[in-house]
């Protein structure tokens, strides 16, 4: 089995940070071939930081970013199905691949996890409930398969499932990218990997972690992927890479240990505050000398 080529991007978090400052990193990032995608998180509240301190809306500025960028790849990593309905969300992420001339990659969780108590005072905070981890997980599932027929189905169309009922759902227009935009599942546990197992074109594994959990999770999705009959191959590895600014040599170890571990798709996470030339910075110490 040939292994999917190694590619590298960007996670500029939008907390405790200026929009300027996101702009310019991104724009950077845009000419400088080595760097293929971009992202940004779905939080609603700062999850790291002061905790009144500033944070954008991801989609939003998404959107906005796509308008001012022209080769990177981009997307939310990852969106909380908890936020939005999944037909609402279907309509935001069309309208973003458009806006992007098709190059959005559709990250998608089941939701911020109730262990982290930064990121589970925003549900109460803009009054959005927040269910136990099965009905997370169950949601996800069909939230995908609205999504894509949301993205593919010609005529209008009903569903009636467990968790979401639509009558008369329709997507128009349409996502620029055929039969629609990649689709990037987030997450490590068992329910969420059999979720992944069946939609995703990509997996993303929030955190990293040792390698030898990488292939330990790695492995428990090969063995969903063949319960139903699917190809593991079909589904390209990613996982998160924190960048220490002080000790480059120290995360291209981490580079090189998730790249051991099958995984092929790199994302450099960023911490502000996010200095001039951080984009050239990362591709001359970090990419190349990991590609």
């Amino acid at each position: 089995m040939t292994n999917p080529a190694l590619s590298f991007g960007i996670a500029t978090a939008p907390q405790q940070v200026g929009y300027q400052d996101i702009q310019r990193v991104w724009q950077e990032a845009d000419a400088i071939p080595a760097i293929e995608h971009a992202w940004l998180f779905d939080h609603l509240m700062p999850i790291g930081g002061p905790p009144d301190g500033p944070i954008f809306e991801g989609w939003t500025l998404l959107s906005a970013l796509a308008a001012q960028t022209r080769r990177l790849r981009l997307g939310i990593m990852v969106t909380s199905n908890r936020f939005r309905s999944p037909a609402v969300l279907a309509k935001i992420a069309t309208t973003v691949d458009i806006v992007s001339g098709g190059r959005l990659d559709f990250g998608i969780g089941a939701g911020s996890r109730p262990s982290h108590p930064l990121a589970r005072r925003e549900y109460e905070a803009h009054g959005l409930p927040y269910h136990d981890a099965k009905y997370a997980v169950g949601s996800l599932a069909e939230a995908c398969t609205i999504i894509r027929k949301e993205w593919t189905e010609p005529q209008p169309f009903d569903f009636h499932g467990a968790y979401y009922d639509l009558t008369g759902a329709f997507g128009n227009p349409k996502p620029v990218q055929r039969p629609h935009p990649p689709i990037l599942i987030a997450g490590r546990s068992s329910g969420v990997l059999r979720v992944v197992a069946e939609h995703a074109d990509l997996w993303n594994i929030p955190g990293g972690g040792d390698a030898a959990d990488l292939a330990e999770r790695s492995a428990i999705l090969d063995r969903y992927c063949a319960e139903i009959g699917r190809d593991p191959a079909e589904i390209t590895r990613s996982v998160h890479v924190p960048v220490d600014y002080d000790d480059p040599a120290e995360t291209r170890k981490a580079i090189d240990a998730v790249v051991d571990a099958g995984f092929r798709h790199i994302v450099l996470g960023l911490r502000p505050p996010f200095t001039a030339g951080i984009a050239q910075w990362l591709a001359d110490e970090l990419i190349r000398p990991s590609a």
